[in-house]
């Protein structure tokens, strides 16, 4: 147990981080008035995979990432980032707005945006599309089991950080429940929510749950939920075929028919609300703490990579334009069309926010969740 090093941020508005992402416009209809921005690493693997990264409340586009060390990762494998980025507009708090029907079913509002996203740098790219992922911490967490549910035929496998499953909430006051106290289902109730997302029937993504055992934020007991639906998707025992402890911290594993890993989960013992870091030289470790970025001695990122088949190799030769493969039918997607244009680059140092105690109040949970104002 490493709890001494699991310091809680406060809830307050992340400092601006140095950037290494570009904005990207014209992506299409863009229903959800979100922000696309992107990262390409100069040694880009041969039909390279891609990442959806999706930051959480209070966060940037920029700030997840650097916080999170994904475009480091990229760079050592060679995959391409997508880093949605939610604007004020919509959420006074920059939650991606994972309790609301319009903006989580397929075909409309954020889901739809963060799907022409998709569409868009896997035209720019070349990428594999059958190696299309998606992640996220707390509301990002929540969108990500969105597009998981709503994109199955998309998305290969996800990644789900201090999240909630698919369809916790659809409203205000479902959104607190969820968060605060929990919300039981029975596994096929769960289940039955992901398969009427879509017309898909399999094969399913491959799922990575994480969350810290003494959030406070969103409770753990989410991490339980968000296992049954997706073994119940998959068809699994609810029960683990393996446990096994990872850097300190247990891991349980579902294997398929095939003895393949589909479904794992972390608990990061005596961890509060936040995405798990491994800071400092070592080989595998990634990103800088801050606000919901804690220190654990466990790199997340660096752990959902390889779960998802990422670390095996990296690329050895540089970026080549590769001839793109047309779409799949969809008749939910537009098209995008357009340019990439280069916004902003950021050489700008970022300064730690000071230390506070997230249950201070729960008013000032509610308000970090952009569920108040």
């Amino acid at each position: 147990m490493k709890a001494s090093s699991l310091a809680v941020p406060p809830f307050e508005i992340t400092p601006d981080a140095p950037s290494r992402l570009t904005e990207v416009t014209e992506f299409g209809s863009n229903p959800g008035n979100l922000r696309m921005l992107a990262y390409v690493p100069e040694n880009l693997a041969p039909s390279p995979a891609l990442v959806v990264v999706l930051h959480g409340c209070t966060q940037t586009a920029a700030g997840y990432d650097h916080g999170a060390g994904w475009s480091a990762l990229a760079d050592r494998y060679g995959f391409v980032l997508v880093l949605p980025e939610q604007v004020e507009a919509n959420n006074q708090k920059r939650c991606f707005n994972w309790f609301r029907l319009g903006d989580i079913r397929r075909g409309r509002g954020e889901a739809l945006s963060i799907r022409q996203m998709v569409e868009r740098a896997i035209r720019d790219h070349g990428i594999d599309r059958s190696r299309i992922f998606a992640t996220g911490l707390s509301a990002g967490g929540a969108m990500t089991a969105t597009m998981l549910a709503t994109y199955p035929d998309i998305f290969a496998g996800g990644a789900i950080v201090a999240g909630l499953p698919y369809q916790c909430a659809t409203s205000v006051s479902e959104a607190f429940e969820c968060m605060f106290q929990g919300r039981t289902r029975p596994a096929g109730e769960w289940g039955d929510l992901v398969r009427n997302a879509s017309p898909h029937r399999g094969p399913w993504p491959k799922v990575s749950v994480w969350h810290g055992s003494a959030d406070a934020t969103v409770r753990h007991m989410n991490a339980g939920e968000i296992i049954k639906q997706w073994t119940n998707v998959h068809g699994l025992d609810p029960q683990p075929d393996r446990s096994e402890t990872v850097d300190g911290y247990p891991r349980n594993v579902w294997t398929d028919a095939a003895g393949e890993e589909v479904i794992e989960e972390y608990v990061i013992t005596g961890m509060a609300h936040g995405t798990p870091l491994a800071t400092g030289d070592g080989e595998n470790s990634y990103g800088a703490a801050g606000p919901f970025l804690l220190e654990a001695g466990i790199s997340s990122s660096y752990h959902i990579a390889k779960f998802w088949g990422l670390t095996e190799t990296a690329p050895d030769t540089a970026h080549v334009k590769r001839t793109v493969r047309p779409p799949p039918p969809d008749a939910d997607l537009e098209s995008p069309s357009g340019r990439v244009t280069v916004i902003r680059r950021s050489d700008g140092t970022r300064k730690p926010a000071s230390a506070a105690d997230i249950q201070s109040t729960i008013t000032q949970a509610l308000r970090a969740a952009g569920l108040m104002k």
